[in-house]
């Protein structure tokens, strides 16, 4: 069986209190970011005035941006990891959209 390996930084130790820490308070404002940018993505996709639409697209833009800030915060300091792809995974995926691309009728 192939074991994963994750794909971490070094951790930066915090105080393990029942007080929120630094990363407590990251990983918060990273989850509030998450969601905000779901949300801001069903309004894009229901809003029908076009002022109103490039407002939400540009604040949609400027939530992203900080939600993948917080994320690089998070990651630079171990405090996010993630699993490395295994390349058999990834090769059948490929092939699996290549196939449904194939489907697709040419422009």
């Amino acid at each position: 069986m192939n074991q994963q390996q994750k794909v971490q930084n070094p951790e930066t130790q915090v105080p393990k209190t029942p007080q929120m820490n630094e990363r407590d308070f990251v990983n918060d404002v990273l989850a509030t970011e998450k969601y905000l940018t779901g949300a801001y993505s069903i309004a894009l996709n229901e809003v029908s005035n076009q002022g109103l639409y490039q407002d939400l697209a540009r604040i949609f833009k400027e939530t992203q941006d900080c939600q993948r800030n917080l994320y690089n915060l998070m990651f630079k300091h171990g405090w996010y990891s993630l699993e490395a792809a295994d390349q058999q995974k990834i090769q059948q995926a490929y092939q699996q959209f290549s196939g449904y691309k194939n489907q697709l009728p040419a422009h």
